[in-house]
Order: structure tokens, then C-alpha cells, then sequence
């Protein structure tokens, strides 16, 4: 191993071996972008230990409810309201490089409070608020280059707050809100293009909530029901359709939460509680199973709104 002053941090590692040279045990980085109070800061964690997240380096500009999804090598954050604005700004980070983002391009519309979810080649991006009424965009981009999102379709219906996460061919999005919170849960195919599909339900209407995957698996976590946070976490089979299925609670009831995953755990972040107060909390999920959730660690402050996404997600 080369010689390194820091700590030893994962990205660091994968930093001074070279990607190139990654073995194949390298553990998964999640990374939480953003939040609220605005804030620009990027934090990671290895999802496979526990501890609290760590510096990984700074978004352009301050950025709050926008949305992230990910390759194995590259993390992408898009939309939300970034500098005080309503925003389209797509950036990017490498995960093997401790640093700041890197412009990407932009999506099809300004929008805050959407969705998104991943294959290995693409990012898809849903739903949102374009500061006067709900929107059912999709649009998507190819992860490995740079450049504007292009148009892919249209959800069943139009929502903010949506919680999305996928396997290597389906995206779901679920729930949101219109005026109020929607129960649903709509299906693409990622590689193709068109208007998503009606999957089932969710177990009760749900604004806010975060959701994650294994490969087959889609968690959903969290959210608020229309009258206050909940800490319900609910599960689907993401390659059959069908309702959610109750799968256990989550530490606390919170919602504008935000999730990553490895192939074995979800991972949930951030938020806030049932009196509005931000929440530092990080807890995880055996994805496979059923069960409550467990404490991980903290966040570096507590905040909402945040957008995550990791380097071995579902969907990859």
C-alpha cells in the first residue's frame, strides 16, 4: 500500500491503490449530497461497517432536496433547490477520489423534491415540484459520459417526494404527493424508454419516505402519512408487481430521509422527526430479511432533504 498522512478512510484507499487496482472486496461507499439547513458538504460511509460519515468533499453550490443515483464509479446528485433556487444542475463525484463535484449537465426541467434510481449505464430521474404545480417527468442520462438529460416519459401520476431505488432492469418510484400523500408505486424498465407503469400500493399513503435495494429487493423506509412521520418500513419484489409488504420500523418515525445500499444493507439518513426537528440519525436494514432497523452511527450534523446514492446499489 502506498504511503498516505490521512486516515485511512475508503475513499482514500481506493484513492491511492487506483481504481484500476480495486480488488474485488472493496466495500461499498454510500455518500449522503447536500441537505437542509443548506448545506454543500458531501459525507460518506462504508456500508458494510459501522460508524459515523465522514468528509468526502463539497457540492458546487448549497443543494437540498435533489436526488442521487450512481454507477460503481461515479455518484450523481440532480435538481432540487440549490443556492436558493429551484435548480436543473446535474453534478458528479468519482467515489475513488475524495473531493468536490464536478458539473454534468442539466435535467429536462427545474425541479426540487424528485426521485431517482440507477442501472449500471443509466440515471433516471422523476417526479418533482417545479415551483407551481407536481410534475410526472422522466428523463435520464448515460452516467459514464457527461452531458444534458434527455426526456424518457412520463409517471402515472404527476408528485413530489417520490422515493425511488431499482434493480439492474426495473426502476420504482413510490409514493409522493400531489396536494396530498399517494400511495402508489409505478415501474420502468430502465434500458428502454416510455411512461411507467402501475407496480401496487404501498402499505399507506406516504410523502418523504427513502428507499433502497438490493437486486431484487426495493425497501422503502420512513415518509409521512398526511398527518404526521412515521417509521414503518415496507418492502417489494421488485421483478413481480404487487403491494408493499410491512418489513419492520425504522429507529425513530421520520421522514425527508434518505437512503443507500449495498447488495446486503439498506441504509437510512438524515430527516426529520414528528415535531420537524433534523434528525443526524443512520440506521441500517439486512435488506434480505425482515426486521427493525439498527443505529449505524451519525451524520456530521443533523439535516433533511438530503439525496443519496452508493457504489454498489440494486440496480448495478
Amino acid at each position: 500500500m502506498p504511503s498516505y498522512s490521512g486516515v485511512w478512510t475508503l475513499p482514500a484507499v481506493m484513492q491511492a491503490i487506483g481504481s484500476q487496482n480495486w480488488p474485488s472486496y472493496v466495500a461499498p461507499i454510500g455518500l449522503f449530497l447536500g441537505g437542509s439547513p443548506a448545506t454543500n458538504v458531501i459525507e460518506t460511509i462504508n456500508i458494510a461497517s459501522v460508524g459515523n460519515a465522514t468528509d468526502f468533499g463539497d457540492l458546487t453550490s448549497t443543494t437540498r432536496t435533489a436526488a442521487g443515483c450512481a454507477s460503481s464509479t461515479r455518484g450523481i446528485v440532480g435538481g432540487g433547490i440549490v443556492a436558493g433556487l429551484r435548480s436543473d444542475v446535474i453534478n458528479y463525484v468519482t467515489f475513488s477520489t475524495l473531493g468536490n463535484s464536478t458539473s454534468f449537465g442539466t435535467l429536462t426541467s427545474v425541479r426540487s423534491s424528485l426521485a431517482a434510481c440507477n442501472s449500471s449505464t443509466r440515471g433516471v430521474f422523476a417526479g418533482g415540484f417545479d415551483g407551481s404545480s407536481t410534475v410526472a417527468t422522466i428523463d435520464y442520462i448515460t452516467i459514464a459520459s457527461t452531458g444534458n438529460a434527455t426526456s424518457f416519459g412520463d409517471l402515472t401520476i404527476g408528485r413530489s417526494e417520490p422515493a425511488g431505488c431499482s434493480s439492474p432492469t426495473r426502476g420504482v418510484f413510490g409514493g409522493g404527493s400531489t396536494s396530498v400523500g399517494q400511495n402508489v408505486i409505478d415501474y420502468i424498465t430502465i434500458a428502454t424508454t416510455g411512461n411507467a407503469t402501475d407496480f401496487g400500493d404501498l402499505t399507506s399513503t406516504n410523502t418523504g419516505a427513502a428507499a433502497c435495494a438490493s437486486s431484487t429487493r426495493g425497501v422503502f423506509g420512513g415518509g409521512n402519512n398526511d398527518t404526521s412521520a412515521i417509521n414503518i418500513i415496507q418492502y417489494i419484489t421488485i421483478a413481480s408487481t404487487g403491494n408493499a409488504t410491512d418489513f419492520g420500523d425504522l429507529i425513530t418515525p421520520e421522514y425527508v430521509l434518505t437512503a443507500c445500499s449495498s447488495p446486503v444493507r439498506g441504509v437510512f439518513a438524515g430527516g426529520v422527526d414528528a415535531g420537524f426537528a433534523a434528525l443526524n440519525i443512520i440506521s441500517y436494514v439486512t435488506i434480505d430479511t425482515t426486521g427493525n432497523a439498527t443505529d449505524f452511527g451519525d451524520l456530521a450534523s443533523a439535516k433533511s432533504a438530503i439525496a443519496g446514492c452508493s457504489s454498489a446499489n440494486g440496480g448495478l
